[in-house]
């Protein structure tokens, strides 16, 4: 469960042992998605009065373009966060970019659009296939890692 009722975070903390599903709504269009559910472990309790404290590790897979051949790259992504909650109106929260307001109109959390965020935030922007990869030829945009594309062996034969 990735959600809790706000009253009772203020008499005990909760421990958090769940996943965040790969086809959850929070995930947006374009977003790079998990390719397995995100592993998300923590502990949630308050921080005072209308505050909310989280610690814990998000950890799962992504499938990404490679950078070089735009062919498909995987990566392990783990994170340790740790997020702040708070109402709408508490002292000093207001513009402060690393707390997340809680929505007053609801009486619970949903850690889950700061996992999203945090899970953006921690996924690689650049990846590769394999380490050796050749990418794509600059010329006819061949694939390198399947061979020599013709142009180069048409230049190599002219040279």
């Amino acid at each position: 469960m990735l959600s809790f009722d706000i009253r009772s975070l203020t008499e005990h903390a909760v421990t958090v042992d769940d996943q965040l599903a790969v086809d959850d709504p929070v995930w947006l269009d374009g977003d790079p998605k998990p390719s397995t559910p995100l592993h998300v472990k923590g502990r949630l309790s308050s921080a005072g009065p209308g505050r909310f404290y989280w610690h814990g590790t998000i950890e799962g897979d992504v499938s990404i373009e490679c950078s070089r051949c735009l062919g498909s790259a995987g990566s392990h992504v783990s994170d340790e966060a740790h997020l702040i909650f708070a109402e709408a109106g508490t002292e000093g929260v207001e513009d402060d970019p690393d707390v997340f307001l809680l929505d007053d109109r609801k009486p619970d959390l949903d850690l889950r659009p700061a996992l999203r965020e945090q899970w953006l935030l921690n996924v690689p922007g650049y990846a590769l296939c394999r380490e050796d990869c050749k990418g794509l030829c600059p010329t006819c945009g061949a694939e390198l890692n399947l061979g020599p594309c013709e142009c180069m062996s048409a230049s190599a034969a002219n040279g």
